[in-house]
């Protein structure tokens, strides 16, 4: 559920205390524990240090993001990947499609030169 305007928004006392009275470029990184602060305007152009739980993630505020909360933009958890045979099918065929092309670039050849016979006509017959 959303907050009561008439409550207006969140945002930590102690987190506006730190801003106040200064300016954006020579601020430094301000760090806050308060995930549930909402970004409001006087925050633009500041860097907030917002915690995960494991560390301060910096995160540059700017005009879009007025009106979320500072946790949305410091993940707590990190994402690897999806796994299974097939994602890793996949994996294998795009960094071989890559390597190709990098050697394409390079102008290696992986295709015998067209001169060069292959196969049993290379082979003399015996008599």
């Amino acid at each position: 559920m959303t907050r009561s305007l008439k409550k207006g928004p969140f945002i930590d006392p102690k987190l506006l205390k730190k801003i106040e009275g200064k300016k954006p470029a020579t601020a430094g990184v301000i760090k806050t524990w308060s995930r549930a602060s909402q970004v409001s305007p006087e925050m633009v152009g500041f860097t907030f240090g917002v915690h995960n739980g494991r560390q301060h993630i910096e995160v540059l505020i700017a005009e879009d993001m007025v009106g979320h909360r500072l946790g949305e933009f410091s993940h707590t958890r990190k994402f690897i990947r999806h796994g299974g045979k097939m994602q890793k099918e996949q994996e294998q065929k795009q960094k071989d499609a890559e390597i190709a092309a990098a050697q394409a670039a390079k102008g290696v050849v992986s295709a015998p030169a067209a001169g060069a016979k292959t196969g049993s006509a290379a082979v003399p017959a015996k008599k």
